[in-house]
């Protein structure tokens, strides 16, 4: 078995005081990985806005229909998930390597709560690999090149990016960071997205005050966005059916679920 966890100079420090998005988010889900400043803001932010708690149920779920999708209908053997958030039950490793046990995945994150979970929890196969790399969305050639050491990115690669450009405040750093990634990875590669947003056909209004408390109460900062600056992040892909929708409903078992106001799309490079 392949596993290894490679850090990067200036990596975050643990900080108790305010509330983080990988611990609350951990929170909304049924998690124990957090702290009572965590829980505290979740539950004003939940007050504020009831349904986020359903958004990161649907967001978690769309990755494990994403991820058994990509691994046995398209046969991706790796997957590069940036912005991994806390080990919970059913990662992305553990879903592509119980359909392929050769699955490489390399995840990506910058906290030191994250870090510390993921030596212990993200093992995988013998016969395929894990790694772990701290690092920062908004430096996608120093994790490329690291992911290097794990992954063949002269063969596909399923780029997973959940919930994760929406830490990147400016919508054209945001666009070019996703381009320049799926510019490393050859064709038949895949981008997996989900995103928040405010438009009003998914319920997202709410969005607006309850990520203004959050700015002002919790790190790192967030924004929610609308369809057409959702879409500009697969431009130059083909995007794969049903196309750019709630991430509830995207190739759900049940087609009457409920829409979230997270958009949730596959895409793959031509």
């Amino acid at each position: 078995m392949s596993e290894s966890h490679t850090p990067t100079s200036g990596a975050a420090r643990l900080n108790t005081g305010v509330a983080h998005n990988a611990r609350v988010w951990n929170y909304w889900i049924g998690g124990k990985d957090n702290y009572e400043v965590d829980q505290r803001v979740g539950e004003q932010v939940a007050g504020m806005f009831p349904v986020i708690r359903d958004v990161a149920r649907a967001d978690r779920e769309f990755l494990g229909r994403a991820v058994r999708f990509l691994a046995e209908e398209r046969g991706i053997r790796q997957f590069l998930d940036i912005g991994t958030g806390l080990p919970t039950a059913e990662n992305t490793h553990e879903i592509a390597q119980r359909i392929a046990p050769e699955s490489r995945i390399v995840y990506v994150d910058n906290d030191p709560v994250v870090l510390a979970h993921a030596r212990v929890l993200l093992t995988g196969t013998p016969e395929g690999a894990t790694d772990y790399i701290d690092a920062d969305v908004h430096d996608p050639d120093a994790f490329l090149e690291r992911a290097a050491r794990t992954l063949d990115l002269g063969r596909p690669v399923a780029v997973m990016m959940l919930g994760i450009l929406n830490f990147v405040l400016d919508t054209d750093k945001a666009r070019d960071i996703a381009h320049r990634v799926m510019a490393a990875v050859p064709s038949g590669s895949h981008l997996v997205l989900t995103h928040p947003t405010f438009d009003p056909d998914l319920g997202g209004e709410g969005q607006i005050p309850a990520m203004r408390f959050w700015n002002e109460n919790a790190t790192p900062p967030i924004t929610a966005r609308g369809r057409a600056d959702v879409a500009a992040f697969l431009d130059g892909l083909e995007l794969l059916e049903p196309g750019l929708v709630s991430c509830s409903r995207w190739r759900a078992e049940d087609p009457a679920a409920a829409p979230v106001p997270q958009f949730g799309a596959v895409a793959v490079k031509p």
